[in-house]
């Protein structure tokens, strides 16, 4: 079974210019996400998906510059973007990453790699109930799977984000929702990185830590929020 992890970002942003490339103490968010998603050891490649406008060509060439692959699609078609992206790397199951989830749970991501494989779902996400904090979420999705669904999106937002159509329209049949468990307490907690506020925010969580990022699970994250 090839599984592989697809980043989704841009570097133009409204709020938070390039935060994609901000650096949070000595390394770049896309860093951080980067190495955790690296522990994951139920899927076989990271991709970095990004578009082929040229605000874009920083990502590309931070990702060249760092061994790191890089898929460039369509800019406003984002689910094109990413099926394309799944389906030229022979991806059955892809796993969805926004590009401003700063701390990725790797052991979250495996378990719910394990629980799609095993039950044959088309679509493992901790999303709906939002018991896992802004900024953790996970979406796993079968390739061919969304290669159908993408057909029957009928409003732009659809194509804009990914997922939104089986929130809204029920396509759900072979779904498998997976809910916070281990640290229900950050389930209003946002590690999303939208503008300044959260920069400063994660930044005084790095500031705390005194062993590599990539060690710290989410209760540990949680708990140095609060101290």
């Amino acid at each position: 079974m090839n599984v592989g992890i697809i980043i989704l970002c841009r570097y133009d942003s409204t709020r938070l210019p390039g935060k994609i490339l901000k650096k949070i103490g000595a390394k770049t968010v896309l860093e951080y996400i980067y190495d955790r998603l690296s522990l994951v050891t139920g899927a076989q490649s990271i991709i970095v998906a990004t578009s082929n406008e040229k605000n874009d060509d920083k990502i590309a060439e931070f990702c060249s510059n760092n061994d790191i692959k890089c898929y460039r699609g369509v800019n406003e078609n984002v689910a094109n973007r990413i099926l394309t992206c799944a389906q030229e790397n022979r991806f059955d199951y892809f796993i969805r990453i926004n590009g401003d989830n700063v701390f990725p749970d790797p052991v979250l991501i495996d378990e719910m790699v394990g629980i799609a494989i095993e039950g044959g779902y088309d679509f493992v996400s901790n999303v709906k109930g939002r018991t896992f904090p802004i900024g953790m979420c996970v979406e796993i999705l079968k390739t061919e799977f969304y290669k159908d669904i993408v057909g029957e999106f009928n409003d732009p937002s659809h194509f804009e984000h990914v997922t939104l159509y089986l929130y809204e329209n029920g396509a759900l049949n072979n779904a498998f929702f997976y809910t916070n468990e281990t640290c229900p307490q950050a389930s209003g907690m946002k590690l999303a990185l939208d503008n300044e506020e959260d920069f400063v925010f994660l930044n005084s969580i790095v500031r705390k830590m005194k062993k590599p990022h990539t060690a710290y699970s989410l209760k540990e994250i949680y708990e140095l929020s609060k101290n």
